[in-house]
């Protein structure tokens, strides 16, 4: 609960407002260089745990003031864990939980924008400070007719500062992704259609809607209804779903048994979304499930849902298969389609690319491989991590004159990524379950 968390009376709406923030986080952040070198020259064998820290502190106090697709961006580069060093991980992290939200009068504004009346005129309570405050918006707790609600407040100005707040974030994710240019453009063009989709608080509950419906014969898993009276462009009411964040739950210790059915639904609910509907709920991160006492999972946002292309999702799982029986000239094209490698690339290239991507999608299809895959398996997690960092420092990458990848994969990439880091947490054993082709 964020209830006692430091208020905001507001947001910086502006352009000239936030890029004001973004310049003075840069230069806090090129104070924390100019510190640390200085140390370095006293202390030669310093590492940079320290300036990590200090910079993590400063970017992440900068970017949850202001909210929207800046603190998001933080949020995604935590999931990816192989991208980031451990001080921004764990700081970034809390930008699933815990952003500062913003104070009542704010939010009374944004009611009488949209429904000309006051939360206190539209429920019979309504909790004055919200119960979590995440990137795009906050929750407060309601009750109408005797039903609990959660009623989400889109943050004022968020949607018009997706574009400009992407150009800001810019150098922030050069310096820390260790990214050329050409790559970053390449993916903040998926990224910045994602964050306006998830602005667009009518195509949320149009997809959780859909999606809910579609996924109502898993086992365990438990949706929200969503109320259209009391919704609008920058605010949606719905169930409110009893339970704890993943992580209260796992502090409880619950029994193997549990986290392997909790698991295994997690499990079920992504193999339908990927395999059969051909879209995702892409953004797996721990906020967004709701374990209930009866080891049910609760689904709670739908705000970031990737479409998944036909060519690109037979290609993407082609290269999951165990046994990759394709004929020579069959995969190359394979790769072309996926953008691994291009017209552009020797063949030295090509070759090189061809491998690491071949290496990186079998070591990710390996819980496609078995029938049953124990997740606790650290081991796993440290090859996928190691083979990380070898990619980011080699030579062949760094020279590399284009992005690799479809940007299609990004979101898929992640979805995989933040799914099999949840099964992680979870210490679970599952049924891979997977289409019969793959198989």
């Amino acid at each position: 609960m964020t209830g006692n968390l430091n208020e905001q009376e507001s947001i910086p709406v502006s352009k000239v407002q936030r890029a004001a923030k973004f310049i003075s986080t840069g230069a806090k952040v090129g104070g924390n260089y100019v510190k640390h070198y200085a140390k370095k020259v006293v202390r030669p064998g310093l590492d940079k745990e320290e300036l990590h820290q200090n910079n993590a502190s400063d970017i992440y106090n900068s970017l949850s003031q202001l909210k929207g697709s800046a603190l998001k961006v933080a949020q995604m580069m935590s999931m990816d864990k192989n991208l980031l060093p451990r001080a921004y991980q764990d700081k970034f992290t809390m930008a699933q939980y815990s952003a500062p939200p913003l104070s009542y009068p704010l939010v009374v504004k944004t009611f009488q924008k949209y429904f000309g009346k006051s939360p206190d005129q539209m429920y019979d309570t309504f909790t004055r400070s919200a119960v979590n405050a995440a990137s795009i918006g906050q929750v407060h707790q309601a009750t109408k007719d005797g039903q609990t609600l959660a009623v989400k407040i889109q943050y004022p100005g968020i949607a018009d500062s997706v574009g400009s707040d992407l150009k800001l974030v810019r150098p922030f994710a050069l310096r820390l992704l260790n990214m050329n240019e050409r790559e970053l453009d390449h993916y903040m063009e998926e990224v910045e259609e994602k964050l306006l989709e998830e602005t667009d608080y009518h195509l949320e509950v149009q997809r959780s809607r859909e999606i809910s419906s579609a996924c109502a014969h898993i086992p365990n898993l438990k949706f929200p209804n969503y109320y259209d009276e009391y919704s609008s462009d920058r605010i949606i009411t719905m169930d409110w779903i009893e339970g704890k964040h993943l992580k209260e739950w796992l502090e409880t210790n619950p029994s193997q048994e549990a986290r392997n059915k909790i698991g295994q639904a997690l499990w079920d609910f992504y193999h339908h979304q990927v395999h059969n509907l051909k879209q995702v709920h892409a953004d797996p991160h721990p906020g967004n499930f709701i374990v209930q006492d009866s080891d049910q999972l609760g689904i709670i946002d739908f705000g970031c849902v990737k479409v998944i292309p036909e060519d690109f999702y037979s290609g993407y799982f082609a290269l999951i298969k165990k046994d990759l029986l394709i004929k020579p000239q069959e995969l190359d094209q394979i790769f072309f389609d996926l953008e691994f490698i291009s017209e552009k690339d020797t063949k030295e290239e090509q070759a090189y690319f061809k491998g690491v991507f071949r290496e990186m999608i079998s070591l990710l299809g390996k819980p496609f491989h078995v029938d049953r895959f124990d997740f606790s398996d650290d081991g796993f997690f440290e090859q996928i991590f190691q083979l990380g960092d070898r990619i980011s420092n080699d030579k062949m990458f760094k020279k590399s004159r284009q992005a690799r990848g479809s940007r299609h994969g990004l979101y898929i990439n992640r979805t995989y990524f933040g799914l099999y880091n949840l099964l992680n947490q979870l210490q679970a054993e599952i049924d891979t379950t997977k289409p019969d082709w793959l198989k």
